[in-house]
């Protein structure tokens, strides 16, 4: 055979044979592709998993039958500051040294960096405030005060109400300001002087007896204790007490700025105590408290779990203060779940002189003197704000209960001054 006779018999055999189609055949070769990729896939994970699973059967102690063991110790609070020690079985910090207040970091509040008495500030009627962050007394002549009201922007009011010193001093509580940042109540004379920053309207509620040294709003912002030397009424403000007398009396105490709502702290000699207040048994203790305090200075504010007050302490081993007795402010836990943590205002040792006579240098210890200092309220759940006085200088700290860290807030140049929920901003 010849080889031109080959191409021409292979097209006659190839004549009958059905033309395939290519784009069929490449696209089910490339599925096929495809699933054995994903197969071998699945298999590659699977084995994958198996292995992690021996793996973390096998890591716990005692083989792969141990059960996972939970983290006992709860994470660290950021900012956390480990405590100096222990006192009467609770955690206590010091304060940062008076002088030192400056230089803290701070929490912005509508206060500022330095809080003074305003210049000829607005009348309240013309600009009230819708929420009480401040109220600080401006001295009249005579002796008299005129109340001064800062609300959460920053803008101040003056209120047209004439104060009368009372027995203690200026008239004004630290609790003086209502839950709700709407009123405020003053002790006066023989009655309560009410306010409202809404709205520039003032009141007095008549009561039956002249030394009215402590007012202190229960949580509904519809009820006042009001308090002198061993007396005690409870003032119904405005309507809602379903034929509750207006003034009803409660028991009282011999220090008035004990009598608070709903938590007070008292007793000394070891034998502190946190009552609990409602309406129908009055004050009930919840626990007792080895404290070694010798007196209670200021008023009583509590938040959700926590109770605070400050208190003069006996000599302390674990702190400190040959030339001042210590003063320590005290966060009881109201609930199982918070710990009573401690914060004790120390003093600061004397240093020696420098040759720099611009620069002031206590020679002699710096102290806090006792009476000078107290609790003024919460900033938040956990940030309690503290007034502390020195021999230079006056402050507003926030304590941290939950951490230990203590900031400054701002620094004083007025008097009494009672601080409200607008101090959120």
């Amino acid at each position: 055979m010849r080889r031109e006779d080959v191409r021409p018999l292979l097209e006659r055999a190839a004549r009958g044979l059905p033309v395939p189609d290519l784009a069929d055949t490449a696209w089910a070769g490339g599925v096929g592709v495809r699933r054995r990729r994903r197969r071998g896939a699945l298999a590659l994970l699977a084995t994958v998993l198996v292995v992690a699973a021996a793996a973390a059967l096998l890591s716990g102690t005692g083989g792969g039958n141990a059960e996972p063991v939970p983290p006992t110790v709860p994470p660290t609070p950021f900012g956390f500051v480990p405590p100096s020690g222990t006192i009467a079985g609770m955690d206590f910090w010091m304060a940062p040294p008076a002088g030192s207040e400056r230089f803290l970091d701070r929490v912005v509040t509508p206060l500022g960096d330095l809080l003074r008495l305003p210049d000829n500030p607005p009348e309240l009627r013309v600009q009230p405030v819708r929420r009480i962050a401040a109220v600080l007394l401006a001295e009249q002549s005579g002796g008299h005060f005129t109340p001064l009201l800062l609300d959460e922007d920053g803008h101040w009011g003056r209120a047209d109400l004439d104060l009368a010193p009372i027995s203690s001093g200026p008239p004004l509580s630290s609790a003086s300001v209502s839950p709700d940042g709407r009123l405020v109540a003053f002790p006066q004379p023989g009655e309560m002087a009410l306010l409202d920053g809404t709205t520039a309207d003032a009141y007095r509620v008549k009561l039956p007896w002249q030394d009215v040294r402590s007012v202190s709003w229960l949580p509904d912002s519809k009820r006042v204790l009001v308090s002198g030397k061993d007396r005690a009424y409870r003032v119904l403000v405005g309507s809602g007490g379903d034929g509750e007398q207006a003034v009803t009396a409660v028991s009282g105490s011999s220090d008035p700025a004990a009598v608070t709502a709903p938590y007070r702290l008292e007793g000394v000699a070891g034998q502190a105590s946190l009552l609990q207040y409602s309406f129908t048994r009055g004050w009930t203790v919840q626990r007792t408290l080895q404290l070694p305090a010798t007196s209670w200075v200021g008023q009583t504010f509590a938040t959700t779990d926590r109770a605070a007050r400050l208190f003069l302490a006996t000599p302390l081993a674990e702190v400190s203060t040959p030339t001042s007795q210590p003063q320590i402010v005290a966060g009881i836990s109201t609930t199982e779940s918070a710990p009573s943590r401690l914060l004790v205002l120390g003093e600061t040792p004397a240093q020696k002189p420098i040759d720099t006579p611009t620069i002031p240098v206590p020679t002699t210890p710096e102290i806090r003197r006792p009476g000078c200092c107290g609790v003024l309220g919460w900033y938040d759940d956990h940030d309690l704000l503290v007034q502390v006085v020195g021999r230079y200088s006056a402050w507003i700290l926030a304590w941290d209960v939950q951490t230990g860290q203590v900031r400054r807030v701002t620094e004083l140049e007025v008097g009494p001054i009672a601080l409200g929920p607008g101090i959120h901003g």
